[in-house]
């Protein structure tokens, strides 16, 4: 599983105030405790469009002077932002994200050709609004597949995001999500499967039951990677327990060597 840590996040009270008051110990401390937890990459969103580029490229170049090889996730709504924080990055990260909405999907994937090694997010939208079936993602998931194409994005380099939605008003969000996975890695064993695993409870009491199940089945379906929070040690856990059982850790391996360090909180 790759994991993307979403902590980083301007939407979080506790990271929109260390953002304000530009404090650098918070923000430090955050992104090292998340790459201690097996984050590959370390997402940054500012929450603030007025000052999107200017923070993020703080934010950056602050966690960089600690982790030299620190892999970021660009998450803005805005492409020039990520076109500007991709030129402060020392090493080759991650698009977060394009579409098929006016334009997006052009900006990006030209900005990804030219720099070697980035991967790119591709939420399977266009202007049309929320695609409601699987039909329709999968209709996205070409035109998506058609611009990668164009643009000569290797499949290895994506991430699709078939996206979830909140299942106490979608009841189908879920299917939906795994019936899209299950169908583009049938046809496309290189591209990565993502998504941000808290959208599926949203408006729900004990949110991390439904979290932790939605993990565990979607990784059953096809998801290979995930934003999502590495310091929460049940869905990190469900992380490892699952690929054991998929055989994706042979032996348990993994899964012993967490145990040991203590990744998941338990008592031995």
């Amino acid at each position: 599983m790759i994991i993307v840590g979403e902590k980083l996040n301007g939407a979080i009270k506790s990271v929109a105030k260390a953002i304000e008051e530009r404090d650098e110990a918070f923000i430090r401390d955050l992104a090292s405790r998340q790459l201690d937890n097996r984050a590959d990459y370390i997402d940054i969103c500012s929450g603030i469009p007025e000052r999107d580029a200017e923070v993020l490229s703080w934010m950056i170049e602050l966690i960089q002077s600690d982790h030299p090889d620190v892999r970021f996730s660009i998450d803005s709504p805005n492409p020039d932002t990520i076109l500007t924080c991709m030129e402060k990055c020392k090493n080759p990260g991650m698009i977060n994200s394009v579409s098929l909405e006016a334009g997006k999907a052009d900006a990006l994937f030209s900005a990804a050709a030219k720099k070697q090694g980035w991967n790119v997010i591709a939420l399977l939208l266009d202007g049309t609004g929320i695609p409601q079936t699987v039909e329709k993602r999968m209709e996205n998931f070409a035109g998506i597949m058609e611009k990668a194409k164009e643009y000569g994005i290797a499949e290895r380099r994506l991430f699709i995001d078939p996206l979830v939605f909140t299942v106490a008003t979608t009841p189908e969000s879920f299917l939906n999500f795994t019936g899209t996975s299950k169908r583009i890695r049938d046809a496309h064993p290189d591209i990565h499967i993502i998504s941000g695993l808290s959208n599926i409870s949203y408006g729900l009491p004990y949110r991390k039951a439904i979290n932790h199940a939605f993990l565990v089945g979607a990784m059953i379906n096809g998801m290979d990677s995930a934003i999502m929070d590495p310091l929460n040690r049940d869905m990190l856990g469900g992380v490892y327990a699952t690929e054991a059982l998929l055989g994706i850790d042979e032996y348990c391996a993994e899964y012993l060597g967490a145990y040991r360090d203590d990744l998941f909180g338990v008592q031995k």
